[in-house]
């Protein structure tokens, strides 16, 4: 394996974990990120069992499921009758995988955890309020321009997210569209498992108002729920942060007079990058793709990509292609469409066609 010379771009957790993979393959890595510190908004956290086995091989599942909650169940519900429809057990995997089971880790203490290693290792530079501002290229490096500073390097791994500067600079399409309603995030203490006898992953279908309830540890390890709500397209920001109108949709969902920690109201899109790579500039995670975060699958395929692209650039040249080549036709037949019809099933509105999706799932 030839050693390289790898910037990445955005140090959230795919980049972390490019940045991580890379130098210990043993490339040379400079990992960029335009933010001071990284962002622990309440985002991405549930991590699926070949992702866990990524997570052991980069040495960081002990403490990845130390800072987690352990989820070994998922169940589905009808939201309006209370009903379980269907739960399914990680343990029919076993046998098949050193993990099965989910963890339900914040995406932002995977970031820290891979941080923490890099900066120990002798071969690897991570570099916090650093933003990037222009990118070239030639057949032999690519420069990379933040404020006064300029980096070049062999090959650099765009993880910049949705609204990638990377994507950007290179021209690369965003192919897709945005749904018109968005999603609201309620964190809040409120036991839901101890309400409802629910698990900690649990999809709540209703034509009306579909709820996804999900624990994570919290900062503290004393545990919080979050609770993932749809908007009404006509909704505003105001109506759906109003107090009344939170208090509302948790008493939707069975918590009545919850108080809760946070709220975070975003647009969800589903898009795909034209292409993963342009020259010597490749994208992972979501400056490749974004998608509704119900199942859980975005972040997941955007660590593989991560991995993936990680044991390609110590290789024959000639072979990168098979990144793209792999890596988006996965993402638009498996992420895009299995996301789309998790989204369908839980908003599902004639009443035949949703007992016949629950007698599917049992």
């Amino acid at each position: 394996m030839q050693r390289r010379n790898i910037l990445v771009v955005g140090a959230g957790p795919v980049g972390s974990v490019a940045a991580l993979a890379c130098a210990r393959f043993g490339h040379r890595v400079t990992l960029l990120e335009a933010q001071e510190r990284i962002d622990d908004s309440p985002r991405a956290s549930t991590t699926q069992p070949p992702t866990l086995e990524i997570l052991a091989e980069l040495g960081l599942i002990d403490e990845y499921i130390a800072q987690g909650l352990v989820a070994r169940t998922f169940q589905f519900w009808d939201r309006p009758t209370r009903r379980l429809i269907a739960e399914f057990d990680f343990s029919r995997l076993r046998g098949e995988t050193a993990y099965p089971m989910v963890v339900q880790t914040e995406q932002h203490k995977l970031a820290n955890m891979a941080i923490k290693r890099l900066r120990c290792m002798p071969n690897a530079e991570v570099l916090l309020g650093c933003a990037v501002s222009g990118i070239s290229q030639d057949e032999k490096q690519v420069v990379v321009a933040a404020g006064e500073r300029h980096f070049a390097a062999e090959y650099v791994i765009g993880c910049d997210g949705g609204r990638s500067t990377v994507r950007k600079q290179i021209d690369i399409e965003f192919e897709g569209y945005t749904w018109p309603e968005r999603f609201l995030v309620i964190t809040t203490k409120f036991d839901f498992q101890a309400e409802l006898g629910c698990c900690l992953r649990t999809y709540m279908a209703d034509p009306d108002e579909w709820t996804n309830l999900f624990k994570v540890a919290g900062d503290d390890l004393k545990g919080r729920w979050r609770a993932v709500y749809n908007t009404r397209p006509d909704e505003t920001d105001e109506e759906a942060l109003s107090d009344d109108s939170v208090r509302a949709r948790l008493a939707r969902c069975y918590a009545p007079n919850a108080d809760w920690l946070h709220l975070n109201l975003y647009s969800v899109h589903q898009r795909v990058a034209k292409n993963f790579r342009k020259g010597r500039v490749f994208l992972c995670g979501d400056a490749a793709h974004v998608n509704n975060p119900i199942g859980g699958l975005g972040l997941n395929c955007g660590i593989h990509e991560a991995w993936d692209l990680a044991s390609l650039l110590g290789g024959d040249e000639s072979k990168l292609d098979a990144y793209e080549r792999r890596r988006r036709p996965l993402n638009i037949k498996y992420v895009q469409e299995q996301t789309v019809a998790n989204k369908k099933q839980l908003e599902e509105r004639n009443p035949a066609q949703r007992e016949k999706r629950f007698e599917e799932l049992r």
